[in-house]
């Protein structure tokens, strides 16, 4: 019996979320077709200009604009932030320093706080098991 090896292939939303870019931003041709697994590795090994210079400037995606800004995606949603951002405007924002993007990196802060806290007393309880 043989087995047939398939290969997977994804949509491009899935390929642009895994590279970490804005799907809307990439090329008509990553947009309209689909991406193999070997491509996707391809992509992520030797980035084409297009995607290095997606990755420099933008527009970033949501996650990569919360990561930059230091602040989760709820809190870039609270700040009335629901597009997608270049570096430009990023960088725009933290000199700016708006009241809702200081009160969300406190809240960030507070919540990773309280995660290392959180991990300390497992990691305590499971060494002393």
């Amino acid at each position: 019996m043989k087995s047939h090896q398939t290969t997977q292939t994804m949509k491009p939303a899935t390929a642009a979320k895994k590279l970490g870019v804005y799907l809307e931003a990439t090329p008509a041709e990553f947009q309209e077709g689909v991406v193999s697994r070997a491509e996707l590795n391809a992509l992520q090994t030797d980035p084409p200009e297009w995607l290095r210079e997606l990755r420099r400037t933008g527009p970033h995606p949501r996650p990569v604009v919360a990561a930059k800004l230091g602040v989760s995606i709820s809190g870039l949603a609270r700040g009335g932030v629901t597009d997608a951002l270049t570096t430009e405007q990023i960088e725009a924002l933290k000199a700016e320093s708006p009241e809702w993007l200081v009160r969300e990196r406190a809240v960030q802060a507070e919540v990773r706080k309280e995660a290392a806290r959180i991990k300390e007393q497992q990691d305590k309880k499971a060494a002393g098991a």
